[in-house]
């Protein structure tokens, strides 16, 4: 793969049942406040380690407020080693409103 793909909320959502790993780029009192069951929050401190740690050809979904951030985050990943990497198109407050009982609110 050499760039990543641009899904919807639908098919973010059918990945992650399969075991895609998803990330959220928010800031850490918006994930706090809401993020998607099982995300990892990720920020310039967090990532080294998440990248060290991470399996470079697992699907890797990453998600946003509304799905533009997420598209260079996305770039950024797969130039980092990442081979499957999604973008989540409306982000998180699109998920929100598809799937409001797959919301959690979590510690950063």
């Amino acid at each position: 793969m050499t760039d990543f793909k641009r899904i919807s909320p639908e098919q973010a959502h059918a990945l992650r049942s399969d075991g895609a790993v998803i990330v959220d780029i928010r800031d850490a009192q918006s994930y706090a406040n809401g993020h998607i069951p099982g995300s990892a929050h990720l920020d310039n401190h967090s990532l080294p380690d998440f990248i060290a740690g991470a399996d470079l050809d697992h699907p890797l979904l990453v998600t946003c407020y509304h799905g533009h951030s997420s598209q260079s985050a996305a770039a950024y990943l797969l130039n980092q080693g990442f081979t499957d990497v999604y973008s989540i198109d409306g982000g998180f407050e699109l998920w929100r409103q598809m799937f409001p009982a797959e919301v959690e609110p979590g510690q950063p």
